[in-house]
């Protein structure tokens, strides 16, 4: 300040404005540190930069020594990573199937598994298509899965095709380099880990009741001869171009398979989760492709080809 013993009514008649104005001004910048007591008497200008020294030189102390003891705090819970894998091994060679309920301790568990899988996982996913919430909690987890190099497989029924929320969902993961498929019908929601735990629901009517988290080798064995079964004879979830001549595959075989039986569009619609007007498509497409004339011809032909077979 050029006059800093001016006193307030001073100041205010030089800057033309109210003393109650210069009054408040100069409280303010008081406050902020850019106004010191000056050695001589009044007050003296600082720079903001070593105002804001001053004024900040607290907080950022408070937020070192917060960020220290965070880090310690994460360092001594790192440490005890080695004593959960160890007493969870233990636990798993104790017990062969582990009943965990609740949804939040499924999530909880799920979560866990996702974080620790090395090699791959395997998923049955039945029924028409996830909820938008469950597609934007697992997406996160999925990505990093793939990222990490792990394997995953998903199999879903043919009626999620119809789901555009699952279909973005499905188009994401394959262009993160996970293989999905989908097929007429599935048992039940099923995930299996690293060929060495699978997961299953309590109740396949009610899932957010809780899960068996099953870890004996032979129902182990089982379980993944029973996805390998769906998984051989899906199709991919997202089909390339058939070539002219050659079986039907995927959808295309699912409905000639049930005209073949006699089964009117209405009903295969119904029975594969599509439209009537898909399936008459698909029809005609067959049809076609069979030289036929009629559904019973088409059927005749397909079976001397041992398409139906």
């Amino acid at each position: 300040m050029i006059h800093p013993t001016d006193s307030v009514a001073q100041i205010a008649a030089r800057a033309g404005i109210s003393t109650a104005e210069a009054a408040a001004a100069e409280a303010r910048l008081t406050e902020l540190g850019l106004l010191r007591p000056s050695p001589g008497g009044g007050l003296v200008a600082i720079s903001p930069e070593s105002a804001a020294d001053a004024l900040l030189a607290p907080i950022e102390q408070d937020i070192l020594q917060r960020r220290i003891a965070m880090a310690a705090t994460r360092a001594r819970l790192h440490a005890l990573s080695g004593d959960y894998l160890e007493a969870r091994s233990m636990r798993s060679a104790k017990s062969s199937i582990e009943v965990v309920e609740g949804i939040d301790n499924t999530r909880a568990v799920i979560a866990d598994l996702d974080r620790t899988c090395a090699k791959s996982v395997d998923a049955l996913h039945p029924g028409g298509g996830q909820s938008r919430a469950a597609i934007q909690a697992a997406t996160p987890g999925d990505l990093e899965i793939l990222e990490r190099g792990v394997k995953a497989r998903t199999l879903m029924q043919h009626t999620a095709r119809r789901h555009q929320p699952t279909v973005g969902y499905v188009t994401t993961l394959i262009e993160a380099g996970a293989q999905v498929r989908s097929i007429t019908a599935l048992p039940s929601r099923m995930l299996i880990y690293d060929g060495s735990c699978a997961v299953l629901p309590l109740d396949p009517l009610h899932t957010k009741s809780g899960v068996a988290l099953v870890r004996d080798p032979t129902v182990l064995g089982f379980l993944q001869q029973l996805f390998e079964h769906y998984w051989d004879r899906a199709v991919d979830f997202v089909e390339g171009p058939k070539k002219s001549g050659s079986a039907p595959v995927g959808v295309d075989r699912d409905v000639l398979v049930l005209m073949a039986a006699g089964k009117k569009d209405e009903a295969i619609a119904h029975q594969l989760g599509m439209s009537p007007r898909s399936v008459s498509r698909v029809v005609a497409r067959l049809l076609e492709q069979l030289d036929a004339d009629s559904r019973f011809q088409a059927g005749v032909r397909a079976a001397l080809n041992g398409w139906l077979s």
